[in-house]
């Protein structure tokens, strides 16, 4: 019956408080009566009762309190009065909300990336005994693995309960009936192409139907294929009879045997996937010097990876001594699945971790301003309110009331920096989500984690409570009378105080001034990269590949029954200078290479052998790069193809400049000079001509090139060497423009084959800096609130000091001070905070100099002038922040400032 009343309670309010009242009324007047019988007067019988019961508003509220129930309708109420009191200070209450939604939303999207990149478990079982084999060849370059090395290591290992070999480097396309008649659309999905136990190292069941049986990797067996859960919903329509089901890939019957469930992914990069086993060539089978397969494996179980290391470093030995030509010096390094899943290769495993770890700092020192802004605003605002605080303690309210109060109005404005932590959050995910997706492996499963939001939320939480905590405390145990008579120059006036405050403003200071550095030095990195010679104009270039079905070209010949038409209708658009044909995309794709050694030359160290890239090119692909010719003469299809029926690949070659300066460092002429690997022909003709150099990859100067015409490719192995190609259009007009066009003349030529998405060159040298423009742009934006932060807590420092010794300031005016010297004193102070704030950052800038390496070095001489930027604009920035409540300080009456107190 007492719980029902106290919960009825809660709904009757204004009639407790009236019972309360009449029993209080009740009290009063029997205490009277007893003064009255005890020979006092009425007048001294009234006055006494009322001094002996205390306020009757203070009694009123310990009743309420007694009653849990109502002690929530109180609680309630100290949350409107604190809403009361933010409203009456509106610029107050938006930046320490702004301070804490940017501090909250910053790091949970941040640890929201971490979470998911870093941290969460791999979709596999027992993830911790999967291994990747990185392999690398005589000159430390990644070399992956041959079909026969493959299984030579996979029969001698010891230590794995299987060893499984891969290829990401192909596409598939997946043909379905078109709209008319017996028309074929294509669609180019990402294939995996694996060994028959490729499922066996992950241990995850298929959600439907089988995975891949032993044997069904050989040749006649081999035309099966399993479904990423992704691939059976969006072109298979989720349904159930799509296992059994047989559909044609590049051209040729596959019965699909397997659907993968949702979550599996492997590798993690490769997106709306199907798995076929391997399709190799037959060269590429019996060539033991075909290196192209990736291999991964699980540890038997109980074997650590130090045992597991030491077996494939024997095995590698043991390769080495048998085939010393093919497999002499090559090594492999075992890295853990969850290291190596992280990167796009092999090679990657670490690169992320040291500037995502670095991405971590810059947000924990975000969190950090936030939190001290936060800090030294609420201190601020406590110390304002102490003659508040006095008057309220005068008029009876007990020091837990006066704390609850204080604490109330905190917990209120963490609530709203919350719920602006969420939204910023959510803000920034979506507008990272095109960086992730295309910079991290593990990017598209990046989403907002609440466990992290709120380990977020509870750091700004304590701030918060901890900053107005400590003035409560102090402030309801003053004497109200001391207070009272101290006016403006009370406590908040205190040498610990000043300290204190101007400690946060410099620690603010000095953390922005690290992110406003890493961010110049980023964004200024940046911009020499795109600024980086290509050698070819990437604006008026647009480039697509083309993956023919090899069903289709089974026995016919690509060069002359498709690339060359589809070339003939592209050349005839309007607005088209050139085209040409490529089967590695210059900027994006780099890799396939081979040490050599030019005919005549005394043999290279064995410890450094030398290396060239390859590249399979059409006659117009030069001029479609405005690649220029340097000496010699370019590739034509009259001069540099063997007759019908010859089985070796034309030698004519034409190589770049730096293929000249590092085989030709002595000043001879590549011109006319062979590799020791022409084929011994009376055809052949070697080195024809040297061009201008063009990049393979943005973070290294061009490497050694040479290129063969794909005219000089016999037919019987062009469909090996040609299924796969760019298509190279030069335009002097917008680039774009020309996307419609091509897509017809392609689908004119043969419409089963997919036109995948058409982008400038300018696009994908953007897409190579995915990573680096994802840094520049997180490190920026930090930078920016920072940069914000900051501002706003020196303006918030000024402005209070300003307040709070106005009567002090108006002592002095009315002695002689003028207002030149108020504002000028104001802005030396000022000055004095951001140079210290200044040179603390740099401070802490050298000191972290080692960690912030891993997203960009710090270059003293050569960054001098943007360091210099960065730090006068930090000192500019302050000063103008300070100039408004300088100008008040200026601006204060004597007689005004002084009649206030």
């Amino acid at each position: 019956m007492s719980i029902f009343r106290r919960v009825v309670n809660l709904f009757s309010r204004s009639e407790v408080e009236r019972e309360i009242d009449a029993e209080l009324k009740i009290h009063v007047e029997m205490r009277i009566d007893d003064n009255i019988a005890a020979g006092m007067s009425s007048r001294q019988a009234r006055r006494d009762a009322l001094v002996r019961f205390g306020n009757p508003i203070v009694v009123r509220e310990r009743t309420v309190a007694a009653d849990a129930a109502l002690l929530l309708e109180s609680v309630w109420t100290d949350v409107r009065f604190a809403l009361r009191q933010l409203w009456k200070s509106p610029g107050y209450a938006v930046v320490v909300v702004l301070a804490l939604s940017m501090g909250i939303g910053a790091a949970s999207a941040i640890f929201s990336v971490i979470d998911t990149v870093l941290l969460r478990p791999l979709p596999f079982d027992h993830q911790e005994r999967l291994v990747f084999s990185f392999m690398k060849g005589r000159s430390g370059g990644s070399t992956p693995s041959s079909v026969l090395s493959y299984y030579d290591e996979r029969a001698q290992l010891r230590t794995f309960d299987a060893m499984a070999g891969y290829s990401t480097m192909d596409r598939i396309n997946l043909e379905s009936p078109g709209g008319q008649g017996d028309s074929v659309v294509g669609l180019s999905l990402p294939a995996v192409k694996t060994t028959d136990n490729f499922f066996d190292v992950f241990g995850v069941a298929p959600l439907l139907g089988r995975t891949f049986l032993p044997g069904e990797d050989q040749p006649g067996k081999d035309n099966v294929a399993v479904l990423s859960y992704e691939v059976w919903k969006n072109n298979f329509q989720g349904r159930g009879d799509a296992v059994g089901k047989t559909v044609r890939l590049d051209g040729s019957p596959y019965m699909v045997v397997g659907v993968m469930p949702a979550g599996f992914r492997f590798p993690l990069f490769v997106r709306e996937a199907i798995y076929t086993p391997l399709h190799a060539p037959d060269a590429w089978r019996k060539s033991r010097g075909m290196h192209w397969m990736q291999t991964l494996g699980r540890m038997k179980e109980g074997v650590s990876l130090e045992q597991a290391q030491a077996d494939i470093t024997q095995v590698m030995a043991n390769l080495g001594q048998a085939f010393p030509e093919q497999e002499g010096g090559h090594t492999a390094t075992l890295i853990p699945l969850a290291a190596q899943a992280n990167g796009f290769g092999a090679d990657q495993h670490n690169k992320m971790e040291g500037p995502i770890r670095t991405l971590t700092l810059a947000v924990m020192a975000l969190l950090g301003i936030a939190c001290v802004n936060v800090a030294g605003l609420l201190l601020a605002r406590g110390v304002k309110r102490e003659r508040e605080m006095a008057l309220r303690a005068a008029v009876g309210a007990n020091r837990r009331r006066l704390i609850r109060q204080m604490m109330s109005e905190s917990l209120v404005l963490a609530a709203a920096g919350l719920t602006g932590g969420m939204l910023l959050a959510w803000a920034l995910l979506k507008a990272m989500n095109v960086f992730l997706v295309e910079a991290m492996a593990r990017g598209a499963d990046v989403r907002l984690n609440w466990t992290v939001a709120a380990a977020a939320a509870a750091i700004a939480l304590l701030t918060s409570v901890a900053a107005s905590l400590a003035p409560a405390v102090s402030l309801s145990g003053t004497d109200p009378n001391r207070a009272m008579r101290a006016g403006s120059s009370g406590s908040g006036t205190g040498r610990g105080q000043h300290r204190l405050r101007s400690g946060f403003v410099i620690t603010q200071v000095a953390l922005s001034l690290v992110l406003l550095v890493v961010s110049g030095l980023l964004l200024k990195h940046l911009q020499s990269l795109f600024k980086t010679d290509l050698g070819f104009d990437a604006k008026h270039i647009v480039t697509v590949q083309i993956a023919l079905s090899r069903g289709r070209y089974e026995h016919r010949d690509p060069l002359a029954e498709f690339y060359q038409p589809m070339l003939e209708r592209v050349s005839h658009l309007a607005g088209v200078k050139a085209v040409g044909l490529i089967d590695l995309l210059p900027v994006a794709e780099w890799g396939d290479g081979y040490d050599i050694h030019i005919t005549g030359q005394p043999p290279y160290p064995k410890d450094a052998p030398e290396a060239a890239e390859t590249r399979y090119v059409s006659q117009g692909y030069f001029d479609a790069m405005g690649i220029r010719l340097v000496r010699g003469r370019l590739l034509t299809p009259s001069l540099d193809r063997f007759p019908a029926g010859a089985d070796n690949v034309s030698s004519s070659m034409v190589v770049n400049e730096a293929f000249r300066k590092k085989f030709f460092s002595n000043g001879g002429d590549p011109v006319g000079a062979h590799i020791d690997d022409d084929p011994k022909s009376e055809f052949k003709s070697g080195i024809v001509g040297v061009v201008t150099d063009v990049r393979q990859d943005l973070q290294n100067t061009a490497m050694p090139e040479m290129d063969w015409l794909i005219d000089g490719i016999p037919a019987n192995r062009r469909l090996d060497s040609l299924r796969t190609m760019f298509l190279m259009v030069r335009t002097d007009g917008e680039a774009k423009a020309l996307i419609p066009g091509m897509r017809e003349a392609i689908h004119a030529t043969d419409p089963t084959v997919p036109f995948r998405v058409a982008v400038t060159m300018e696009e994908v040298v953007r897409d190579q800096l995915i990573f680096q423009r994802m840094e520049g742009w997180l490190f920026g934006v930090f930078a920016a609130f920072a940069l914000l932060l900051a501002v706003i807590g020196l303006y918030g420092l000024i402005s209070h000091e300003v307040e709070l010794q106005t009567r002090e300031i108006g002592i002095r005016m009315a002695l002689g001070s003028t207002r030149g010297t108020v504002m000028a004193q104001v802005l030396r102070r000022v000055a004095l905070l951001v140079v210290s704030g200044t040179a603390m950052g740099w401070l802490l800038t050298m000191a972290a100099s080692k960690v912030l390496a891993s997203v960009v070095e710090i270059h003293a001489a050569q960054d001098i002038g943007l360091l210099a930027a960065v730090s006068a604009g930090m000192v500019v920035a302050g000063i103008l922040t300070s100039l408004v409540p300088a100008r008040e300080a200026a601006s204060i009456e004597p007689m005004q400032a002084l009649r206030s107190e």
